[in-house]
């Protein structure tokens, strides 16, 4: 593994372990991108907590890594010190399961594990969208959920999920996600005012200098984020469906040998 002049890796592992797939890649720290193809598995069904572990080992025995390589793996929930404490979208076995310790069990290394929009968040600020953006950025994936990421003068803030804000009496993922606008048949300008309902509120809550939108439907953002009326800037996400693996990787490799997460 290569280090740059002040020791700091400039190699890593990220994992993205989401609902349906598992995708991994060794990252280029120096300019934020895959070094090597990406490869995706699909997450077991039952994604319990023993199949989806052995699911990554087998990911990561198909690349020739250095032992010594950091391994960042991203996953949907908070994560506090290694431990998830949901699961939306794998099976509810993971609640209290050390995500760092079991898959550094399966795959024999040191894991760094993290929740998925935190990592996505921190690529975007290292290498995309929100790059040279001081002050407070915050990143909103828009999918099956809502999803978010904090991060303030560089710092990521983890474990936010300002998904779940309650607006109006409800969660704000069941009017503004994009599994919402989907199921309720909303054309674009009418999930544009759940949005812009949904970001006024973040807004007035932490006055964010740059927001960030992440999830597949950014690549459609000319539908929507025209018809939003915000006084923060908001834009797209620059790495797309890589920002979890590039920010699991950077962050895992930001921990140094033997750290587990940053709850």
């Amino acid at each position: 593994m290569k280090a740059n002049h002040a020791g700091q890796p400039t190699g890593a592992f990220g994992i993205d372990i989401g609902g349906s797939g598992i995708k991994g890649a060794p990252v280029d720290l120096i300019i934020g991108e895959l070094s090597a193809e990406r490869v995706r598995v699909p997450t077991p069904d039952p994604s319990t907590p023993k199949a989806v572990a052995k699911a990554v080992a087998e990911l990561v025995d198909s690349f020739d890594l250095p032992r010594n390589l950091p391994i960042g793996v991203t996953f949907p929930a908070p994560i506090v010190h290694g431990v998830a404490k949901t699961a939306a979208n794998v099976d509810e076995s993971w609640i209290g399961t050390d995500v760092s310790a079991l898959i550094g069990k399966h795959t024999g290394r040191s894991v760094f594990a993290v929740n998925d929009a935190d990592a996505a968040g921190y690529a975007e600020v290292l290498y995309g969208a929100a790059r040279g953006v001081r002050g407070t950025v915050l990143l909103i994936t828009l999918g099956t959920g809502i999803g978010s990421g904090l991060i303030v003068d560089g710092v990521l803030v983890p474990n936010t999920e300002f998904g779940h804000l309650q607006i109006d009496g409800k969660d704000a993922e069941e009017r503004a996600s994009d599994a919402a606008r989907e199921r309720h048949s909303m054309s674009w300008a009418e999930w544009a005012k759940h949005l812009q309902r949904y970001f006024r509120t973040l807004e007035d809550l932490i006055w964010p200098d740059l927001i960030v939108i992440g999830g597949g439907v950014s690549k459609k953002h000319d539908n929507y984020l025209p018809l939003l009326r915000l006084r923060t800037p908001i834009v797209p996400a620059g790495l797309f469906n890589n920002a979890g693996i590039v920010g699991a990787a950077a962050l895992a490799a930001r921990a140094g040998k033997g750290a587990r997460s940053l709850g």
